[in-house]
């Protein structure tokens, strides 16, 4: 592994310049035009197979070794947010209200470079390496799921993938095997009550006021209904009902989040929201309608391969510590990806120590550690390369069969 450490660290500053370059010019999920192109045209230069259009936006690449053996896939995303950017830095978005608030722009100069060191190494590679460059990923339905449709996985033995996470120290792995993000649905629901003159309100049915009720009567639902032992939150986001100071509303639109783990609970607050709001709409004698949209499902582990990657951490150059982490309530497709292979998703600390403030994902002072890039590079490097060298995610005989 000394050969792939030394080369990547040799490519550092590539990888530094490459991941500013993108979050200058950010494109939004759906919307990415140029990006996808800087990506296929350094994959071409490698001299790799490169597939462009791939559910749409996404690009695949595909590394071809020396010597027969397994298939690793290797994901990043690349699209960028509608916020705009307040970091003073030389490397600031260029593009009004767009930015790149997430990391994805770190995320695609890592697998980058690491793809064009692996490339240097083919002559010893044993298999193949699949990367998986996907659009869409911070806007629904997300890229990933047509990525797959559209064949990205085939072939694929494992996958592995990681996210930059600021709120972690630079230099820390998180890990977890199962559920490690959440499902990540939206509700809508609209209250049709009786407008009217503020002055006579026995004479209308305020929405405003049911809506409020309906918010409160909705935090129940997770801390009277739900098994304490789950996990589940239920978020009003929006509240609108925009009209004169002296008239009483007609009509409310709420509009939320639910984010879960089990598919079990997921159903359940689907099924009780609508059950809630119907009561109150009844009580109030009000109309409603109401909508759920499933978002992406949680992103769960698989167990062998996150051991794997857990024990992989331990020995990488720039890991300083090695945890088990909590589940974190955002969600990410690369759910998708593990409903289809097995593999892990591990998130790769990206706080500087020296920061005052750490500024959140999808804050408009996002901004990361860029060392983190280094040592997501090592993580994803080491993870292929020691696969493709046993042929399973468990030391020994390249004969044992993948789990």
């Amino acid at each position: 592994m000394e050969k792939l450490y030394e080369k990547l660290q040799e490519h550092y500053e590539e990888m530094v310049e490459i991941r500013r370059y993108l979050h200058q010019h950010p494109e939004l999920s759906f919307e990415e035009v140029e990006t996808p192109k800087y990506i296929a045209a350094y994959h071409e230069k490698l001299g790799h197979e490169v597939r462009t259009g791939v559910g749409g936006r996404g690009v695949v690449a595909k590394l071809k070794g020396a010597k027969p053996g397994k298939t690793v896939a290797l994901r990043a995303d690349f699209d960028a947010l509608p916020i705009h950017e307040e970091n003073d830095v030389p490397y600031k978005s260029k593009v009004d209200g767009k930015m790149h608030a997430c990391g994805h722009d770190g995320h695609t100069s890592t697998l980058l470079v690491l793809a064009k060191v692996l490339n240097s190494m083919k002559d010893e590679l044993e298999g193949t390496v699949v990367f998986i460059h996907q659009h869409a990923e911070e806007y629904q339905p997300g890229g990933a799921i047509a990525m797959i449709e559209d064949g990205c996985l085939e072939g694929v033995d494992v996958i592995f993938g990681t996210h930059l996470w600021v709120t972690s120290p630079q230099g820390e792995i998180r890990y977890r095997t199962g559920p490690i993000m959440a499902a990540a649905d939206r509700f809508e629901v609209t209250i049709q009550g009786k407008g009217g003159h503020g002055a006579q309100p026995h004479l209308t049915k305020d929405a405003i006021v049911i809506g409020s009720q309906l918010v409160t009567n909705l935090q129940q639902l997770v801390s009277r209904r739900v098994d304490p032992l789950e996990s589940a939150v239920i978020s009003v986001g929006a509240f609108e009902a925009v009209n004169a100071f002296n008239v009483i509303a007609d009509t409310a639109k709420l509009t939320g989040t639910v984010r879960t783990f089990n598919d079990d609970v997921r159903n359940f607050l689907e099924k009780e929201i609508e059950r809630v709001v119907k009561g109150t709409c009844v009580m109030t004698d009000a109309e409603y309608t109401y909508q759920f949209f499933r978002g992406y499902p949680a992103v769960v582990n698989h167990p062998d391969e996150t051991a794997f990657v857990a024990e992989v951490a331990k020995s990488v150059p720039g890991v300083t510590n090695v945890t088990e982490c909590a589940p974190e309530m955002g969600g990410e497709d690369y759910a998708y990806y593990l409903q289809h292979v097995k593999g892990t998703f591990f998130f790769t600390g990206a706080q500087d120590p020296n920061w005052d403030v750490t500024y959140p994902h999808h804050h408009p002072k996002f901004n990361i550690d860029e060392r983190s890039l280094l040592v997501a590079a090592n993580m994803l490097g080491t993870a292929t390369l020691q696969f493709l060298q046993h042929g399973s995610v468990h030391s020994g005989s390249k004969t044992e069969t993948h789990s």
